[in-house]
């Protein structure tokens, strides 16, 4: 495929050609002793001249980046580069791209105000239950305190959240689920189990935008397929199965992240069929189920865990500090997950997943969460009308759990209002971060929970009319 150079401003043709050389080794496309294209083929596929190229060549060769044998062409030289996640994949501006987004949130002080970011204010969380919760888990044996955890997991944490799939109409057995440190880490096994290199994945448009930087981790080809209020385009969907043949799809089907729709039941019995007609398999991140008033259709209880894979945690909902998910799969996958596990982090999380355990079998979580409801709900309506006030609409009303998805004046770009707000303090999250078309320059996604300052509806408003 042809791909014109991409200029930084006042880059020249030769720097763009030796920044595209170099983002190939940094992606780990061009490997130590890997043959570069010819100067001929270069330069039409970056659509310059031959002695651009040549002088590009010639420069990264003084450099040691690559060396030239005479006669034969050009490769790649040194030790293997570290991987550079920024490389990979189309070059966003790393003031408005996924990994900026989530590294200025967590590294934000307490002076800045995080509308954009993925998670509850501490103050939201069961902090009385958690201190609890703690109290009781340092009584236990020094097993418990000290040991490894199993690889699987603990049993009776496993079997609990057997109990609660069942709520959702999803059979999974205790020895069907494994325990993960995160949904992070469950969707990073995944991969490592189900794909290769250059296997084609699924995703929505607009996703999570950490779907896309684990996919590129994994040098995986990504396919999106725009997302509507009711689940993926289908007839889209259709046509990406049978042009690229993917082997996963990565989606959340109870609340969708970012835009807060819901699956359908008809978008999801259309979906499983597709899939079964083409070997599809489907990851269902599942990590919102407990913000839904109603719960939603699921994938793996209509599909019962034969190509639909469950993962969820309780880093939005408990704390993002106890580190604990799971996954729920197939029985015949197990051992393969386990292996996976032990040689990438060897046992299981046990003080984590026994805080979890206290925490649900307790009662307080329960409690916990019917409060929380209620008061995202609150702090969706305002939040929504104090938008809507300024001019910025909501795609789907009042939808359940964190997120509003919302659309900006015609004209206005988000990545600018981003990095105007950045300039007061306030991280915001513009859609193109989500997209992987980049068709979402109009759109912000608002957390709710973390919108009740003021200076936040100011600074759009300000940013918007400059």
């Amino acid at each position: 495929m042809d791909e014109a150079v991409r200029l930084d401003r006042g880059g020249t043709l030769v720097e763009g050609v030796m920044a595209a050389i170099r983002q190939r080794i940094a992606a780990r496309s061009l490997t130590p002793g890997a043959r570069l294209p010819s100067i001929r083929a270069f330069a039409k596929s970056m659509q310059v001249s031959k002695s651009t190229v040549v002088e590009a060549y010639e420069r990264l060769a003084a450099e040691g980046a690559i060396r030239s044998r005479p006669g034969s062409g050009f490769y790649a030289a040194g030790s293997l580069a570290p991987l550079s996640l920024a490389e990979i994949g189309p070059r966003l501006d790393r003031a408005v791209d996924p990994l900026w987004v989530s590294r200025q949130s967590l590294e934000a002080g307490d002076e800045v105000l995080k509308p954009g970011c993925g998670w509850l204010p501490a103050s939201w969380m069961p902090q009385a239950g958690l201190r609890r919760a703690l109290r009781t888990v340092a009584r236990a044996d020094d097993v418990a305190l000290a040991d490894y955890g199993t690889p699987l997991g603990l049993p009776p944490l496993r079997q609990l959240l057997a109990r609660r799939m069942a709520g959702h109409g999803i059979e999974a057995f205790p020895d069907q689920i494994m325990l993960t440190e995160s949904c992070t880490q469950a969707i990073d096994l995944l991969c490592r189990f189900l794909i290769e290199p250059g296997d084609t994945v699924l995703v929505d448009d607009p996703c999570y935008f950490n779907f896309h930087a684990l996919l590129r981790a994994h040098r995986a080809k990504v396919v999106s397929v725009p997302y509507t209020p009711s689940g993926p385009d289908i007839e889209l969907f259709a046509q990406a199965l049978a042009e690229h043949r993917p082997r996963l799809y990565i989606t959340n089907s109870a609340i969708h992240n970012p835009t807060g729709a819901i699956l359908s039941p008809v978008t999801a019995h259309r979906l499983l069929k597709l899939a079964d007609q083409s070997d599809l398999t489907i990851v269902e991140d599942d990590i919102f189920a407990d913000f839904e008033h109603i719960p939603a259709p699921r994938l793996a209880a209509f599909d019962g865990l034969s190509r639909v894979v469950q993962i969820g945690s309780f880093s939005k909902t408990l704390s993002a500090s106890v580190r604990c998910g799971f996954i729920a799969a197939p029985r015949d996958w197990i051992e393969g997950l386990t292996d996976l596990k032990i040689a990438t982090t060897f046992g299981g999380g046990r003080l984590a997943a026994e805080l979890v355990l206290t925490l649900l079998k307790d009662g307080s979580y329960r409690k916990h969460m019917d409060l929380l409801r209620a008061r995202l709900s609150r702090a969706m309506g305002e939040t929504s009308a104090r938008l809507k006030a300024i001019g910025i609409t909501p795609w789907i009303e009042q939808p359940a759990g964190l997120f509003l998805w919302c659309t900006l004046p015609e004209g206005v770009d988000a990545a600018e209002i981003a990095r105007s707000a950045l300039a007061d303090n306030i991280v915001l999250a513009p859609g193109n971060a989500f997209s992987l078309s980049q068709s979402a320059s109009r759109f912000l996604r608002f957390n709710v929970a973390q919108c009740a300052d003021e200076r936040i509806f100011k600074a759009l408003e300000t940013a918007m009319t400059r």
